[in-house]
C-alpha cells in the first residue's frame, strides 16, 4: 500500500480560489499534498483546463477521483468531513453566503481588470461588499456573537466567508495596492472578531503556521497599512 496523501490539490502558489479547499483539507485533519502544474503547459491535462483540482486518491483498486471548480471542491470536501449541516434547508443557508461572496470576488475581479478605470464596476463591488458585510453582520449577531456564523463550531461557511475576505485583502494587495483602505473601513467589530476567531480554531493551527495572518492586517493601525 502507497503511503502518499490520499488528496492532492492542484493550485498556484499563491493566496487564491483555493484557499477555502485548503483550509477545509487542513480542518478535516486528513493527509494531502499541494502540486503547482507548470502553467500553461499543464493547462490541457486538467479536466477543464483550470485550477483548482482535487485528486483523491482511489482505495482498492479503484480509480482516482478528480474533481473541479473551486466552489464544487469545496462543498465535497464540506460534506465528506462534516462541515456542511446534513439538512438541505441549513446547509442551503450556509451555500448560499458563499455564493454571494463569490459574486463580490467576481466584482472585484471586474474592477480590478477594467482598462480605463471604470468607476460603475467599482460601485458594483462596494455595494455587493457592503451588503455581504451586513448580512453576515447580522447573521453573526443572531448567532450569539460568538464569531461563528452558525452554531459554536467551525463550519463551512466559516470556513468559505473567511477565505473570501482573505483571498481580496491578503492575496490581491499586489494586485491593487490600496485594498486593506478599502476593505477594512467596512469590516463591522462583529466580522473582525469572526476572523480571529476562526484562525484561532486549533483544527486550523497547521494552516496558520503555514500562511499570513488575515487577522493581524484587519487589526492593523490605518497608519501602517
Amino acid at each position: 500500500m502507497s503511503d502518499s496523501p490520499r488528496y492532492t490539490l492542484r493550485y498556484f502558489d499563491r493566496i487564491g480560489v483555493a484557499e477555502g479547499s485548503r483550509i477545509l483539507l487542513t480542518a478535516a485533519g486528513v493527509e494531502w499534498k499541494e502540486e503547482h502544474p507548470e502553467w500553461p503547459q499543464e493547462k490541457p491535462n486538467q479536466p477543464f483546463g483550470r485550477m483548482p483540482v482535487l485528486v483523491e486518491k482511489g482505495r482498492n483498486g479503484m480509480n482516482d477521483f478528480i474533481i473541479s471548480e473551486s466552489g464544487n471542491i469545496e462543498r465535497y470536501l464540506a460534506r465528506a468531513f462534516g462541515f456542511m449541516p446534513a439538512n438541505i434547508q441549513h446547509a442551503a443557508l450556509q451555500e448560499q453566503l458563499r455564493d454571494q461572496a463569490s459574486d463580490m470576488f467576481s466584482a472585484f475581479i471586474a474592477q480590478l481588470v477594467a482598462n480605463p478605470r471604470d468607476k460603475e464596476k467599482e460601485a458594483q463591488f462596494d455595494n455587493l461588499l457592503t451588503k455581504l458585510v451586513e448580512v453576515q453582520t447580522k447573521q453573526l449577531i443572531a448567532n450569539g456573537n460568538n464569531g461563528h456564523l452558525f452554531g459554536d463550531q467551525l463550519s463551512y461557511a466559516d470556513i468559505v466567508s473567511y477565505a473570501f475576505y482573505k483571498i481580496i485583502v491578503v492575496g490581491m494587495v499586489k494586485r491593487q495596492a490600496n485594498i486593506v483602505e478599502v476593505v477594512k473601513p467596512k469590516l463591522t467589530p462583529q466580522i473582525v472578531k469572526f476572523i480571529a476567531v476562526v484562525e484561532s480554531d486549533p483544527l486550523l493551527s497547521a494552516y496558520m503556521t503555514k500562511s499570513d495572518s488575515l487577522a493581524a492586517v484587519v487589526n492593523r493601525p490605518t497608519a501602517q497599512l
